[in-house]
């Protein structure tokens, strides 16, 4: 079922009118009318809390409206899918280009006047625009944020919500001038890309963002560095005598080892394995006494440390003595 008919059949049934559930979801009466006569397309559930404040209103079973908004959409973006992308507005470009960093700007240009939306602005676009969607979605519910937004741009608070829902619902095929001069204008300073590595970095209206600087990086992974398990760790699995009492954390530490060149074998797992349980090999951290209770591991690790403290003793009495001289040599008698 269509939600805009749900809408006004629930509307009829509780005897309220528009200008009700408008105030209710604190938008302006106009908008929630182009709503209902489809002269605009509802926004997404995850973007807004419109369909929060309505489905409350209306007294409908809890996420209805926003089920039934997603299902439509589902559907319209499967009909949009067919149809290529469109080149931007002139306006959009020309204010992408004009945040760019200065010495850059007729670089930029160059490459993107080749082709009509090309990689790189479309790459730039779908950015500035994640980063000023995500800014207005955390701030939507911050009514000093929306108010003070609101009279930078000279307009009412409910008009704002509605220039900020209708925002939020857009994507970077379909961003229209108004929605740069409303937002990318004000809360973005500058722009800078490295051609190279395709990092980015943001920098943003301090007035209007508690972030100032984004960064964006798109790094390359050495094909030396391979997420895979090694030979080694594999043999040392399938031996019970190494790896039979490993713990599922022990086990995932191994796992997470990476290697350059040479491969390790499965001796070399055992016996990171023994070092990571050493005591020595880490600081103890004071354990706090509850109610006089002993730890139950507290006399096992009393042992092994003995034990490991036994064995260091052994290996220095049987170190073989550098300064000894040779056989050869006269033996000097003791005093």
């Amino acid at each position: 079922m269509d939600v805009r008919l749900v809408i006004k059949q629930r509307l009829k049934e509780l005897g309220l009118e528009q200008r009700d559930l408008a105030a209710a979801a604190q938008v302006t009466e106009s908008y929630l009318s182009q709503l209902l006569r489809r002269k605009k397309a509802p926004p997404a559930a995850d973007r807004t809390d419109l369909y929060e404040r309505m489905n409350s209103f209306l007294r409908l079973p809890k996420g209805q409206l926003s089920a039934m908004v997603e299902a439509q959409r589902r559907e319209d973006l499967k009909k949009k899918l067919a149809d290529p992308p469109a080149a931007l507005f002139k306006e959009v470009r020309k204010l992408v280009i004009r945040k760019c960093k200065v010495e850059k700007q007729i670089l930029v240009r160059d490459i993107f006047e080749k082709q009509s939306f090309g990689e790189l602005e479309r790459l730039v676009t779908q950015k500035l625009l994640d980063v000023t969607k995500k800014i207005a979605k955390d701030e939507l519910k911050n009514e000093s944020w929306l108010r003070a937004v609101a009279k930078l741009r000279r307009r009412s608070y409910e008009e704002m919500r509605v220039v900020i829902l209708e925002f939020l619902d857009t994507d970077m095929f379909n961003i229209s001038p108004d929605d740069c001069y409303a937002f990318l204008d004000p809360m973005i300073d500058s722009w800078d890309i490295d051609l190279g590595t395709f990092g980015m970095e943001i920098v943003l209206n301090r007035r209007l963002a508690s972030t100032q600087l984004i960064r964006f990086q798109f790094n390359e992974v050495e094909s030396g560095i391979v997420s895979r398990e090694e030979p080694g760790f594999h043999e040392f699995l399938r031996n019970p005598a190494m790896s039979g009492d490993a713990t599922e954390a022990e086990m995932d530490f191994l796992k997470s080892l990476k290697f350059r060149g040479n491969r390790p074998s499965a001796l070399y797992y055992y016996r990171e394995l023994q070092s990571l349980r050493d005591p020595l090999h880490f600081a103890e951290v004071p354990a706090t006494p509850v109610n006089g209770r002993r730890d139950s591991n507290k006399a096992d690790k009393q042992l092994q440390l003995d034990s490991r403290k036994r064995a260091i003793q052994r290996w220095a009495k049987n170190k073989p003595n550098p300064r000894k001289k040779n056989n050869s040599e006269p033996r000097s008698k003791p005093p």
